[in-house]
């Protein structure tokens, strides 16, 4: 078992990556934190940045004692399809993504990403918002 964790550079990101990490470290359960990409708008600057970013996460929570893989995924698929995916295989326990405060007009949709792994995951989704 395991719990999923989206995770892009963001307060949303993070906060998400803070509540998997204290779930992980609660229940004694690995902890996946996934970073997806289409792959056509990622340049070699942003892959520096975040293999550098990574860098820290893995640095935090090795500190933290906290069992966990980081996957970057690239491979041209909807970051929501490669969440879902990756719940699948690893049997989580639950997904943990970050929700960010959206317009009038962006409250008619919950945002596709986050409306699809609602939706389409096998199992329990936790959202969670930046302070």
């Amino acid at each position: 078992m395991s719990i999923i964790v989206g995770y892009i550079p963001t307060p949303e990101g993070r906060a998400a990556l803070h509540r998997a990490a204290e779930e992980a470290k609660l229940r004694h359960t690995k902890l996946v934190v996934v970073n997806s990409h289409r792959g056509s708008d990622f340049d070699a600057e942003e892959a520096r940045t975040l293999e550098r970013e990574f860098e820290d996460v893995v640095r935090d929570l090795r500190a933290a004692g906290i069992e966990h893989e980081v996957r970057t995924l690239v491979r041209g698929n909807e970051p929501a399809d490669d969440l879902v995916k990756v719940a699948a295989e690893s049997d989580a326990d639950f997904i943990v993504i970050g929700l960010r405060r959206r317009s009038p007009v962006g409250k008619l949709i919950l945002g596709s990403n986050a409306q699809t792994i609602l939706l389409e995951a096998d199992c329990p989704v936790l959202a969670v918002k930046a302070r």
